[in-house]
């Protein structure tokens, strides 16, 4: 049995009528939620039939679906359908084999466009999935990326990622560090960043234009609203070309930052560059020069620190003077 689309569709509508416990669900509901899911995927949709809900619950119940554990209550003629398990859902079992031979065919897709420049990102998205869902015959570990499984809400990147893709406005209560309460906010969400093992949502507030960023690890919960979208024409990739990391002081300008770098540390700058705009200057004994062009932000001041007493900031001046306190303050620590 193939799993297409409209099939997906159905499986993950029946999921949520499952696991919610808050109401009953008999087969006529099961029909119209299954049709309403549909119709939402594409209007012109005809929907199902009963003889195709039973054939679906039938599939998700065998050990070639996710062998989900249904309840069924019979009331008179009526039966009525929930897990017997109430944290039980299809999207926390590991994928089925139909699942596992649809990735295959995914991968082999992808596979035709390794080597191409434009999509170096294939690559190791080919190699994070064959060992994420041990796609592969062998069973020993033999890579490694650098990734914080233990960051707190990981589980909501799917849900903010739907509501960007589906544009919908969303509740976050969040709270930040240096606050003891949380606070709610209405965010049109637009992209979804990671930075430093950390992932962020980038949005605006309805009554301001400019944009700003939530991260998702002080989120304490987020919700769907019926408010209408406000969709954005920024181009991210562009939005953060002049940037390190997530934070864009507003109306910062690009300045050009001048860098001596030791000859021990020279290699490593030249195979692995700040920024894409780092250009030459000069290279001889005294060591190696070199320029980036880049929105001076608090996360570049860390990035240029982290490399120590083998980098020196040559200009703009009042960077170096703000790196030259920061390490000032650093020395009070052990002193």
């Amino acid at each position: 049995m193939a799993i297409n689309k409209n099939a997906l569709i159905r499986y993950h509508a029946l999921d949520k009528c499952f696991s919610n416990f808050g109401r009953r669900f008999s087969n006529e509901d099961l029909l119209e939620v299954c049709n309403e899911a549909l119709a939402e995927y594409n209007y012109q949709s005809e929907g199902i039939k009963k003889r195709q809900l039973f054939e679906d619950i039938k599939f998700m119940e065998s050990s070639q679906g996710w062998e989900i554990p249904l309840e069924r209550t019979k009331e008179g003629r009526t039966v009525y359908y929930r897990y017997a398990d109430k944290d039980f859902s299809i999207n926390n079992q590991p994928i089925n084999d139909f699942e596992a031979e649809k990735l295959k065919s995914a991968l082999l897709v992808l596979a035709r466009f390794k080597g191409m420049p434009q999509f170096e990102w294939v690559n190791e998205l080919i190699l994070k999935l064959q060992q994420a869902f041990n796609l592969q015959s062998h069973t020993k570990e033999i890579i490694s990326f650098d990734a914080n499984i233990y960051l707190k809400n990981i589980h909501l990147i799917g849900d903010l990622f739907n509501a960007i893709l589906y544009e919908k406005v969303v509740q976050i209560e969040y709270q930040k560090f240096n606050n003891a309460e949380s606070k709610i906010h209405e965010i049109h969400p637009y992209y979804l960043k990671q930075y430093n093992n950390r992932w962020f949502l980038i949005g605006r507030f309805e009554k301001y234009e400019n944009l700003t960023h939530f991260a998702i690890d002080r989120m304490i919960s987020v919700q769907e609203t019926n408010a209408k979208y406000i969709s954005t024409t920024v181009d991210f990739n562009e939005y953060f070309e002049d940037v390190i990391g997530i934070l864009k002081p507003k109306d910062a300008l690009i300045e050009k930052i001048i860098l001596l770098a030791t000859p021990e540390l020279k290699p490593y700058l030249t195979t692995k560059p700040i920024h894409g705009s780092q250009k030459k200057i000069s290279d001889d004994e005294n060591g190696y020069l070199f320029s980036i062009e880049l929105i001076i932000n608090y996360e570049l001041e860390n990035l240029l620190l982290s490399y120590g007493e083998t980098l020196k900031i040559i200009a703009p001046i009042h960077l170096q003077e703000t790196i030259k306190s920061r390490l000032q303050k650093n020395l009070e620590n052990y002193i």
